[in-house]
């Protein structure tokens, strides 16, 4: 699916443009909070969805695996239950930034030993990088903050570990930066400093150091900027962790031009390095693999298959295989016309085998990998590669969605229980119907949870296939008409009439929504929709109605342009929308046709603030504006209050009353006086009780959250990375 890799740069461009506005909160003293009954949280069942940048098998202890994520943080696997477990969901809202995993390292000397390299985006507006380490294999962990940035989720989060225990010394720790050069730590990662006597200058805009391995005593880093002078990108080396040498003889050209990854048989002791033209995983047109005897410096290419005409890629990750000599798993990356592959050695190179050739999927746990198709692809940015060492035909190996795995080589499943790094974007909770939860997300569009415990059996919304959802609307008194919008192969829009279970597309669609579908609503009957139109980049559009299910379009000159509209839950003629430039609320009594302005002078100058409506009520609007708190309105927003006891508001939703109560319950992604979390209020907004705990804190989660009209306590809440998190209360 060459669309998918193009979809999820516009997912991550847009997750980092919605990202440069949080704020860093002021520091607040705790104040006393009203206790809620414990809330137990778990993953709605999906099943991966994201890219797995790197596998870890440990080399000394049978059954430890790790795996690190772009944007949803670390796992440890359980082979126990054979499920992953997640590491890092202590992280807060003011370190969303560390969800991003760069690199990851064990020690084979101490098992219970792990090290973490945290930090999504090496940009200015992103904080800097930290470091966590493990002595108990990632359950607690000690925390230092480094004065650089990482970029787990930029271009190059494939390529190799950049951080490594030295193998002549547990304490000593090495860490390869994008921007600042190779960096060492002697005392196990509490604290660093520039390694002495590395060479290579680095750049502001390069990829640095791209990988560290070991071989024997020796520490080879590869580098991935260059000049074509003396700080050239290839391998450099170091025996005695002083003093550093460019390795001699290495392949240079196109298609050696960066080391993305390397792993070293200690059997035959040859070092085997995965190149490409560019760091991935787009953009790679050209590629090798060669080997290193680390004895006599002798080098031999070893390419599976050379690109070449239009069957352009680079490769990508390789693993050697601890129990045989000789046996090597090399992938490669962002090859589209044959699609990526694994090819395995037994003989060190000499011959390859294909083991996409002979591969049988079974995708059941995950349908959605099926795309809207009949099977499975074999994968597409193949980056983390990894044999068990205890077990040579348990080969793994990431992709931009999951992690398959095999046990013989040729039957190949998702090894993804318990991992979800889902980017969700919107959350419905039907009121009515056989699915309690519809969702949104990025890459993989509109799904429709008929349980919470499994991955949902229809996959992926079909009629059209669509990838990031930019759109989910229900109409309030008509709970079967559901509309979605986004990137689709056949159309941007799309209606259903059984609750979401099935969809059609629109008729038609204005010409907008061919590049930038943006949110949908639509009125109390379904009789009217709203369709807003706005670029990831920010630019906005004029807003077009249509009243007869999608199949005319009129452009809506009075909307404010890019805004969401809003749907009254219990009028079918009225619609709202906030506008964000100037502060003021616009509001329709006549079915979307024209916009009129009510309250004004509210805050102003965040897209990203939300109005939401409450449900079953008209003209009870709520309005999250981040910082600068919460503002209710009871008379369609002609007025608004500031809510007391609310010091920041992200987003906000609701959920079944509680018992006696008339109003619904809220649930807010906000702060009191204390630290930003979720939180729950049973008296309309005069108290609220954090019903997260510092242990479920999932970084950023500012997007959607939503209440169960059936059931209440039970809160669904997205995230940038850990996919839809839910909550019950411990009853």
């Amino acid at each position: 699916m060459p669309t998918l890799s193009r979809r999820a740069v516009l997912a991550a461009t847009a997750a980092t443009a919605t990202l440069t506005a949080l704020p860093v909160p002021t520091a607040h003293a705790a104040a006393p909070q009203p206790q809620a009954p414990p809330y137990r949280w778990r993953n709605a069942v999906i099943g991966g969805t994201g890219f797995v940048t790197g596998v870890l098998f440990h080399p000394t202890t049978p059954g430890l695996a790790y795996a690190r994520t772009d944007i949803g943080g670390a796992y440890r696997w359980d082979a126990r239950t054979a499920r992953w477990t997640p590491l890092t969901d202590h992280l807060g809202w003011d370190d969303w930034n560390l969800l991003g995993v760069e690199a990851m390292a064990v020690d084979p000397a101490h098992p219970d030993r792990l090290y973490l390299a945290l930090g999504t985006y090496a940009q200015s507006w992103a904080g800097n990088g930290a470091v966590l380490r493990s002595d108990d294999r990632g359950t607690t962990w000690t925390r230092t903050d480094l004065t650089v940035k990482l970029g787990a989720n930029e271009d190059g989060r494939g390529m190799g570990e950049r951080l490594l225990v030295d193998p002549r010394d547990s304490d000593t720790l090495w860490l390869g930066t994008r921007h600042d050069g190779l960096l060492r730590s002697a005392d196990r990662g509490a604290t660093w400093a520039a390694a002495p006597g590395f060479p290579p200058a680095p750049s502001a805009s390069g990829q640095g150091v791209s990988l560290l391995v070991a071989a024997g005593r020796a520490v080879y880093a590869g580098w991935a900027d260059g000049d074509g002078g003396a700080t050239a990108a290839g391998l450099y080396r170091t025996t005695d962790g002083t003093t550093w040498e460019a390795v001699p003889g290495q392949p240079t050209g196109t298609a050696a031009r960066i080391p993305v990854r390397a792993a070293h048989d200690r059997h035959t002791r040859e070092l085997y390095v995965t190149y490409a033209d560019a760091p991935g995983p787009n953009g790679q047109a050209d590629g090798s693999v060669h080997k290193l005897a680390t004895g006599t410096g002798r080098w031999t290419e070893v390419t599976p298959a050379a690109p070449g005409g239009s069957d352009t890629f680079g490769y990508g990750g390789v693993a050697v295989d601890a129990r045989r000599p000789g046996t090597v798993v090399v992938s490669t990356n962002n090859r589209w016309t044959a699609v990526d592959t694994l090819y395995r050695t037994t003989d060190g190179g000499r011959t390859w085998t294909s083991l996409k050739d002979s591969a049988v999927f079974d995708v059941a746990e995950t349908p959605f990998l099926k795309w809207g198709g009949d099977q499975p692809k074999f994968g597409w940015w193949i980056q983390a590669v990894a044999v068990d060492p205890y077990d040579s035909e348990h080969v793994v190996y990431g992709t931009g969605a999951t992690l398959y795995g095999t046990r013989d080589l040729v039957h190949w499943a998702p090894q993804i229980r318990g991992l979800e790094e889902t980017s969700v974007l919107q959350l419905v909770s039907p009121p009515v119907g056989e699915a309690h939860l519809l969702s949104g997300s990025g890459d993989i569009g509109v799904l429709y949870h008929e349980r919470l415990t499994a991955s949902p059996s229809r996959g992926m919304a079909t009629n059209p296939v669509s990838g990031s959802a930019t759109g989910l609307a229900q109409a309030a008194g008509r709970p079967a008409y559901v509309v979605r919008t986004g990137w689709g192969d056949h159309g941007n829009g799309a209606f259903s009439d059984d609750g979401g279970r099935t969809w059609a597309p629109f008729a038609a669609q204005p010409s907008l929504a061919h590049d930038v579908p943006g949110p949908i609503a639509a009125n109390a009957d379904g009789s009217v929709l709203l369709w807003s139109f706005v670029h990831w980049d920010g630019t906005r559009y004029p807003a077009h109605r249509s009243d007869d299910n999608g199949a005319t379009w009129t452009e809506i000159s009075s909307f404010p342009k890019g805004a969401t509209p809003v749907a009254d839950p219990a009028d079918p003629t009225l619609f709202y929308a906030y506008d964000t430039d100037t502060g003021t609320l616009q509001a329709s009594t006549d079915s979307g046709r024209t916009f009129t302005a009510r309250a004004s002078g509210l805050p102003a100058g965040d897209s990203q603030f939300q109005l939401v409506a409450a449900p079953g009520r008209s003209g009870d609007l709520w309005l999250s504006v981040k910082w600068n708190g919460l503002y209710r309105s009871t008379d369609g927003g002609v007025s608004f209050a500031k809510v007391a006891g609310c010091r920041a508001a992200y987003t906000l939703g609701f959920g079944k009353a509680a018992d006696g109560a008339e109003y619904p319950a809220i649930f807010l992604v906000g702060s009191t006086e204390a630290v930003t979390a979720v939180y729950r209020s049973d008296d309309e907004a005069a108290t609220w009780t954090r019903i997260n705990d510092d242990r479920h804190q999932w970084g950023w989660t500012g997007q959607a959250v939503t209440g169960d009209p059936r059931i209440h306590g039970r809160v669904y809440l997205a995230t940038n990375g850990r996919g839809i998190q839910y909550g019950d209360p411990v009853r």
